[in-house]
């Protein structure tokens, strides 16, 4: 081996052995240096840092925030009816040390997952079925926050919010509940509707009352108008009357004569005598 190989070997050997010396932590983890097992140190600042090879071995984890999205489950409340409570965790590293010596060897969701039903069963055990779907949701949801962090703390761990998906009835009590709620509904519904019936009724009444009280108003004023007209033509006629008395004799016997024998199918054979007939024959009345 020459000596520019040999050179080269050298140089190989040296970088690996500093790579083997150096580590970089992420600012989104959390790192652990252990020297033969033990923990050294675990309050690493994002950057680069050194080792001792073969002594040192170095332990990440994430230390972002990090979601656990627990399973349905059943709670009973203080009335004893069942609720299905469907809900996810936001949590995060804060002391990798204590997460370490905790959780080292246990699975982080399933105790996560553990801590939160055994708060839940106890919050939903104090309250209705009224509280828990609507009223008290939030009251409920920082409580549950409150108290999986005083657990947790020990394990280096903050639960940074605890949220309430959904919080259903179980299928066949919703079954129940949609069948009483319609029920409900329908009842509601036939009120309204005989409410609204009667004040129909009513609002016909009154209008057929105005309305018959304006059709007598509207008779009245015809009969007082009609009677004015008539009171009007009889001056008239008596005007004309006493003006030529003669001429209105004559008009009148033609208009008696147009109504009896105006139509061309009737056929009368009399003697063209009496008073109708005055103006019949040389057409002069008689004295």
């Amino acid at each position: 081996m020459n000596r520019v190989n040999l050179l080269l070997v050298v140089i190989a050997l040296v970088m690996v052995g500093v790579s083997s010396m150096l580590f970089t932590v992420d600012e989104r983890e959390k790192v652990i240096l252990f020297r033969f097992g033990e923990i050294v140190r675990a309050d690493y600042e994002p950057g680069l840092h050194f080792k001792l090879p073969v002594m040192n071995t170095v332990r990440r984890f994430n230390g972002q925030i990090q979601t656990f999205d627990a399973k349905p489950v059943m709670y009973q409340t203080q009335e004893l009816k069942n609720v299905v409570v469907d809900s996810f965790v936001k949590w995060r590293i804060t002391d990798v040390k204590a997460f370490y010596i905790a959780m080292g060897s246990v699975n982080v969701n399933a105790r996560l997952g553990q801590i939160v039903n055994d708060i839940s069963r106890a919050e939903f055990g104090k309250r209705t079925v009224q509280d828990v779907v609507s009223g008290a949701r939030g009251e409920i949801m920082d409580l549950m926050r409150v108290a999986a962090n005083k657990v947790t703390s020990d394990f280096g761990i903050e639960v940074i919010d605890v949220r309430l998906k959904r919080v259903d009835l179980p299928p066949d009590a919703s079954n129940s509940v949609y069948a009483r709620m319609s029920a409900g509904r329908a009842r509601v519904a036939k009120t309204f509707r005989a409410e609204g019936a009667e004040e129909a009724e009513k609002i016909r009444s009154e209008a057929d009352k105005d309305r018959s009280i304006l059709l007598a108003e509207a008779g009245q004023k015809a009969d007082i108008i009609r009677g004015a007209g008539d009171a009007k033509a009889a001056s008239v006629f008596a005007d004309a009357y006493n003006a030529n008395r003669e001429f209105y004799s004559f008009y009148r016997s033609l208009e008696a004569y147009r109504k009896v024998l105006g139509s061309g199918d009737d056929l009368l054979v009399l003697k063209p005598e009496g008073e109708f007939f005055k103006y019949f024959g040389d057409g002069v009345a008689p004295e």
